[in-house]
């Protein structure tokens, strides 16, 4: 058959490299239909969703045979050149493009330092402190939120409160309720997370946390196991952000994230508000509250105040 079904991941397995490289390239050729590439529909006669593995090849340049062997997680040796043109085939984003290269042609270095415990350098730590009236975080691989200064803790809770391990915004946006209500588009949020798990799976396939988390969400949420096999991937680096605080009400924020030189594992977020806004006024308030704002919060009574 031209179809697979999605291997739901177990707790404490390791994600299949082939697996993720099979459903990758099959879910992207099905999201294709033929006309988006100029080839005939023969409408009700198809019995596959998007292109047929054949027409891909055509259209990337190569038999039938070696694109059926690459679907089928059969990565070894293939050139560069062939992962490009199939790349465009399939219409790919420079993020899925990416992921696709790192499912193929996995760099193998990149396996050692996949479980060692991730930090951040201290006069990072003192520029979050410095930050003062903007929330801003750093995160890493697996979604961990590693540190924040007191403005993040008033604007998404205080996280010193919680365990080290419960300190992910995977495990925040999935598994927790109040995060549901935070979120005024929790897909949205729960999209770009689980699309970027997908892409440290490409670049760490080993990583036994990594494969523990995907294997606990998927056993515990209903909604991670429907985001996870769509295999989607993007990269996301600002945009706005639209929360319903307990404390303050709703919040329109910009968010802007930047990978750090020297730790490509890690990325800064920092949000801010429009000049003169409400949410503006609204972060002021939060600010003259501090960390305790996350704490308060999270048991305040009644309706939110107005923003």
């Amino acid at each position: 058959m031209d179809e697979q079904a999605e291997a739901v991941p177990q707790p404490g397995g390791r994600l299949d490299r082939r697996a993720e490289l099979s459903e990758f390239l099959r879910t992207r050729r099905a999201r294709l239909k033929p006309e988006d590439v100029g080839l005939p529909d023969f409408g009700r006669h198809r019995r596959v969703p998007g292109l047929r593995r054949e027409e891909l090849a055509q259209l990337a340049g190569v038999s039938v045979a070696y694109y059926t062997r690459l679907e089928q997680g059969n990565g070894r040796n293939v050139s560069a050149e062939v992962l490009d043109s199939i790349a465009r085939a399939l219409r790919l984003t420079d993020a899925e493009h990416a992921h696709l290269t790192h499912l193929a042609k996995p760099k193998q270095h990149k396996k050692k330092p996949a479980a060692r415990a991730q930090q951040v350098r201290p006069a990072l730590r003192q520029l979050l402190d410095l930050l003062d009236g903007v929330p801003a975080y750093v995160v890493g691989r697996r979604a961990e939120i590693l540190a924040w200064n007191r403005m993040a803790a008033a604007v998404f809770g205080d996280w010193g409160e919680l365990p080290v391990a419960e300190r992910n915004w995977a495990r925040l946006v999935f598994l927790r309720p109040d995060y549901r209500d935070l979120f005024a588009d929790w897909e949205q949020k729960a999209i770009d997370i689980v699309c970027t798990l997908r892409m440290d799976a490409g670049c760490y396939p080993d990583d036994p946390r990594l494969s523990a988390l995907v294997g606990e969400l998927s056993v515990k949420s209903e909604d991670f196991r429907r985001l996870w096999a769509t295999h989607d991937v993007k990269e996301k680096s600002h945009g706005v952000k639209k929360l319903r605080h307990p404390l303050v009400g709703d919040l329109s924020l910009n968010f802007e994230g930047f990978q750090l030189l020297g730790e490509s594992e890690q990325s800064m977020v920092s949000y801010h508000a429009d000049p003169g806004s409400p949410s503006a006024e609204a972060l002021r308030l939060l600010a003259s509250w501090g960390a305790d704002a996350g704490r308060l919060g999270s048991t305040a009574p009644g309706p939110p105040l107005s923003a």
